[in-house]
């Protein structure tokens, strides 16, 4: 007999319908027109020279991992956007980028990857929730975050970053329900994909090491279940060495070519053995790939000790503690110029002050629904405890490990643990059953969060001529200074600052 199930068709189908809203909205957020400006911003001159290495064969070394700069030289291998494709690879900084020039190419992976992260935080709060609508409203945080948006329309690393971080979290939550799954294989081809995801993950950027957590997380979920852990193991480890493995040699093969102009005559601080290694052209081989990873992580520590310290004293510091970005603070002034009218053009990494504040709404009240059974017996229990757990955990960690780093930081440094306070966000307020005596059923919820998308996006206007280089007037520029932590000044403004006096030059 035919099972009638209409409800959950329906369901299906309002799914798809909300996930294309979301697909739809993001590209217009993140994707439109995202080679304007075309000028070079913050880090685009340092990646543009490193894909320009990767195009024409150059060996290098440089701070981070080498995945997201593969994804950049690749979406110019693809575009050809650049016709010359070869004018930086004896400089580790693009000085002089022609103007107008067109970013097409190297900007091309970095706005897809900002982009398709929407969809996934959609599927992830659609497992927290069980509801497209709402989990489409939970969206609203990533989609209409200024921040986000122009940090990935840019040949950067930050959205590749966040991208496999988002599959990587998206996995592990998928594993965690297949728990009474009697699909051995699945459980097996899913820890593959979660291993492999982890490895995207550390080899773009070394603060992505945060998820290992998700590890232990996960094989605690499945104690004491041998046999589940183990094909949960060994199959994420495979999976986490080949992707490893893979993309650092990769790099590793496609630069034979020395250049005496880059840093010590182009060979970087390698050892003897891999100097002999380049020099006789044998970088592509894997038995000399323990060597030549050992130097380029060694590299690592040598870029490191020469980057300064943070100095919240000088007039151009662009960095910041840790302690204030969950409020936003500080902007960075990636861009200026001088428009008609007498008005200017900025590119200025600003939050977006209600999707931030919600992410630390969500901090503060998870923390509280998290410990306060210790201290109270709730009249319901909060059912998502485990996952909230786990996500309070991940973002307290990374807070807590970056403020023991003493070299400068940025406000883009967040952006992980941002993910986390959205997540931690739609696990609360979407599965929380009770605030006092007001109750929270689906259709308050949705309420409510009309209401703050509405905000969000009210917000994301607001901000809108930071994100995409519009004029704007000196008073329009101070009146969007709502935090004195921000330091958002116009270019005509006097240098100031709540916290210190910055010396002089």
């Amino acid at each position: 007999m035919r099972k009638n199930n209409p409800p959950n068709v329906k369901q299906k189908s309002q799914v798809w319908i909300y996930l294309l809203f979301v697909l739809v909205t993001s590209f217009f957020t993140y994707v439109f027109h995202f080679s304007y400006p075309p000028y070079p911003f913050w880090d685009e001159p340092y990646h543009i020279a490193s894909a320009q290495k990767y195009l024409n064969g150059v060996s290098f070394m440089e701070q981070h991992p080498p995945l997201g700069k593969l994804f950049i030289a690749l979406g110019e291998k693809i575009t050809r956007s650049d016709p010359k494709e070869s004018q930086f690879i004896n400089t580790d900084y693009a000085r002089n980028i022609p103007t107008p020039f067109d970013f097409t190419g190297y900007r091309l992976f970095p706005t897809l990857f900002g982009w398709l992260t929407a969809p996934l935080l959609f599927l992830i709060f659609l497992l927290f929730t069980e509801s497209a609508p709402l989990s489409a409203l939970f969206s609203f945080l990533y989609i209409f975050d200024n921040a986000e948006i122009l940090q990935s329309r840019s040949a950067m690393l930050d959205s590749t970053l966040t991208f496999f971080s988002v599959l990587t979290i998206y996995l592990f939550l998928l594993i965690i329900k297949s728990k009474n799954n009697k699909d051995i294989w699945q459980h097996i081809f899913l820890s593959f994909l979660f291993g492999a995801s982890f490895g995207l993950v550390v080899t773009t950027k070394v603060v992505g090491l945060i998820l290992i957590l998700l590890l232990p997380a996960a094989l605690w979920w499945f104690f004491p279940d041998w046999r589940r852990i183990v094909r949960l193991l060994v199959p994420y480890l495979f999976g986490f060495l080949l992707v490893y493995i893979t993309v650092w040699q990769i790099h590793f093969s496609l630069g034979s070519r020395i250049v005496p102009q880059l840093p010590d005559n182009g060979y970087y601080q390698a050892s003897g053995e891999y100097k002999q290694i380049l020099n006789n052209h044998e970088n592509g081989s894997l038995k000399y790939f323990p060597i030549m990873l050992r130097d380029s992580l060694k590299y690592v520590t040598h870029y490191n000790s020469g980057v300064p310290h943070l100095d919240l004293c000088k007039v151009e510091e662009n960095g910041s503690p840790a302690y204030f970005w969950p409020f936003g603070a500080r902007t960075i002034d990636f861009r200026w110029e001088k428009a008609e009218n007498g008005q200017y053009r900025y590119l200025y990494l600003v939050s977006n002050p209600a999707g931030w504040g919600l992410g630390l709404l969500g901090i503060v009240l998870g923390t509280i629904v998290f410990i306060g059974p210790f201290f109270t017996q709730p009249k319901e229990k909060f059912s998502k405890n485990y996952l909230l757990g786990v996500f309070l955990g991940l973002y307290f960690c990374y807070m807590i490990a970056v403020l023991q780093i003493t070299r400068v930081m940025y406000l883009y440094h967040y952006f992980l643990p941002l993910i986390f306070s959205y997540i931690i966000f739609g696990l609360v307020v979407g599965n929380i059953p009770r605030i006092g005596q007001f109750v929270l059923n689906e259709n308050r919820r949705l309420l409510i969060m009309t209401f703050l998308g509405l905000l969000v996006f009210a917000f994301f206007q607001f901000y809108r001529p930071f994100t995409y280089y519009e004029p704007m007037t000196n008073g329009q520029v101070k009146l969007r200074n709502l935090n004195p932590l921000w330091e958002i000044k116009c270019v005509e403004c006097a240098p100031s600052s709540t916290l210190v006096s910055p010396r002089d030059k």
